[in-house]
């Protein structure tokens, strides 16, 4: 069975209308002319070629922006510098909140030219901001908080005082937000400087980045391939070194796949440590899988930096009910010595491709050189996971999914109609839901049980099957959820390996593989050697619930002996 032949089983006569649709496109064309006027002249540049004669050829941005200095010395300096680095030299005088920003405007600026990461610019506002931050600190002598002047990006579904919040559902475009939600007020609260707003896919369900807004973003290492989803734009903008932190959602791996199809770092957290009040999702009232919050960054000294201020100063639950209040540890990074890591290097659902096989065996021999105990772990019940969880996706029959597409008629995505197949796009009695919850807990309780049983700190494992796919084409996410039905906290960090169509090849004993599922063979079959060329090979590490702090310490650890710098990628 195709994938094709899988998608056409959904029936859309309930979700699209094409005559209701007519009276949003004037809105969408609207939308759109707004934000390519928000590309300010004194923060863009001129690309070399048309962005879809570049997509053709795989251009790499990143590699780009270096080669041609498409920033001043100056501006490279601040921009590939960490938010503790800014802030410390905020409160020396040695930067203002204003040539920083301008700096970050600019990069982003260029990510979004090329990689359409973004749904809304506002750099005159960031700029006041700025200003403001500046004069507060003229008049005071000291900082306004530990976020002081920091350029943060924010993915568009959390509600921002006073500008448009939809979600990329097109019924939602003329919502305005009448108060900040959880994540932009504490960030703001904080210091924090905010210019951009990025995109996301329709329903909020792929991991990709397609809309009927502004379409499909595109990877800072590889034009060709998507930077991931659903924090799809955090994933490219970050990456591409546009934001200092990016703040973006998980309830399936969107986090994860764009932080490492994107090359940059990226944490989801353990359940109810970070905010949610205040953002749109067809995930409302929906607990049996938890969506969570998180940062995205170049460093993972960024995510602990956010995190512990975000939680230690911002208390979000003195902001949303929903969050517990339990502080950010200061967690050393460990020695590698102390470490046992247990590594999956197949899931037992879809097999990993030649770049993925080859960064886990390459990150596992240097840390095993440098003196981590690496056991091998063979997959618990992942099938069972991964039927689960989908059937938890779609609890309601795609009841909130079909209101809020259904209110504007839009036309469905190709990956839309893959999301709203997830357990078989069933309604749940409340008793056949328990029974989800149930089989949840036993197998939360048989990974604790191994992890201390055999006195593992970690699992690593691949983040996705693939290096970043190409758009409207990743159907599989069973490496991600696996750890959010678990809900074990997770950090997926770079390897500082990057795909390479000699190297990575399939070998000859694949013409004669057996595919173990439809899914599998779609997802292997679609890997060539020459149309990834150059994308980023980002892997996860996974702890226990509640042991955030200990996941994100063990990552500095290994980061630093892979010797992965990511803002010295050039």
């Amino acid at each position: 069975m195709s994938a094709d032949t899988i998608l056409a089983q959904v029936d859309v006569t309930q979700y699209e209308d094409p005559e209701k649709f007519k009276a949003f496109i004037p809105k969408l064309e609207k939308y759109r002319q707004a934000l390519n006027d928000a590309i300010l002249p004194q923060y863009s540049v001129e690309l070399p070629d048309k962005v879809e004669n570049l997509t053709a050829k795989q251009f790499n941005p990143v590699k780009y922006l270096y080669s041609q200095k498409l920033l001043t010395p100056s501006e490279f300096e601040i921009t590939d510098s960490s938010a503790p680095q800014l802030v410390a030299k905020f409160a020396t005088g040695e930067l203002t909140a204003v040539e920083v920003f301008k700096a970050f405007a600019k990069r982003a600026t260029i990510a979004h030219q090329f990689t359409n990461c973004a749904l809304e610019i506002f750099t005159k506002d960031g700029l006041k901001r700025a200003e403001y931050l500046d004069d507060y600190f003229k008049k005071n002598g000291k900082l306004i908080g530990p976020l002081h002047g920091v350029p943060i990006s924010l993915k568009e579904q959390m509600d921002f005082k006073g500008r448009q919040r939809h979600a990329c559902f097109v019924s939602k475009i003329d919502h305005i937000c009448e108060a900040h939600g959880t994540n932009a007020q504490i960030l703001e609260n904080l210091g924090a400087v905010f210019y951009i707003r990025t995109n996301q896919p329709q329903t909020l369900m792929h991991l990709c980045s397609d809309n009927n807004f502004i379409g499909v973003s595109r990877n800072p290492f590889n034009l060709s391939l998507t930077p991931g989803g659903s924090s799809s734009g955090e994933g490219a903008l970050v990456g591409f070194g546009g934001s200092a932190i990016g703040v973006g959602t998980d309830i399936g791996g969107s986090i994860r796949a764009p932080a490492a199809y994107s090359g940059c770092h990226g944490l989801r957290p353990t359940s109810k440590r970070i905010g949610l009040a205040g953002s749109l999702s067809a995930g409302a009232g929906q607990e049996s899988v938890m969506a969570v919050a998180g940062p995205l960054a170049r460093t993972i000294e960024d995510i602990d930096y956010w995190m512990k201020h975000y939680i230690n100063d911002g208390k979000p639950w003195e902001v949303d009910q929903n969050t517990l209040r339990l502080p950010w540890k200061e967690v050393a990074a460990p020695k590698a010595s102390d470490l046992t890591i247990a590594v999956m290097y197949d899931d037992g659902i879809v097999r990993t491709t030649p770049p993925i096989t080859r960064g886990l065996k390459e990150t596992v021999a240097k840390l095993e050189k440098a003196g981590v105990k690496i056991v091998e772990f063979k997959p618990i019940r992942t099938q069972l996971a991964y039927d689960t969880v989908n059937s938890m996706y779609t609890c309601d029959g795609n009841d909130a999914q079909r209101e809020l597409l259904a209110a504007s008629g839009e036309p469905l995505c190709r990956l839309t109609k893959w999301s709203l197949n997830y357990g078989g796009g069933k309604e749940l009695t409340v008793t056949q839901n328990r029974k989800l919850n149930m089989i949840r807990d036993s197998l939360r309780q048989e990974y604790t049980s191994f992890l201390i049983d055999n006195k593992i700190d970690f699992i690593l494992s691949p983040t996705y099957n693939n290096v970043a796919p190409k758009p409207k084409q990743v159907y599989n996410w069973s490496y991600t959820s696996l750890f959010n039905i678990l809900d074990f906290p997770t950090l997926v960090f770079q390897t500082g390996i990057f795909q390479d169509p000699e190297i990575d090849q399939w070998d000859a004993s694949y013409k004669d593989y057996k595919f173990r599922s439809e899914l599998e063979e779609i997802e292997c079959n679609i890997y060539n050697p020459k149309e990834f060329v150059g994308a980023p090979v980002g892997l996860q590490l996974s702890g226990r619930r509640y042991f955030d702090e200990e996941v994100v310490a063990a990552g500095k650890t290994i980061v630093d002996i892979l010797q992965v710098d990511l803002t010295k990628i050039k």
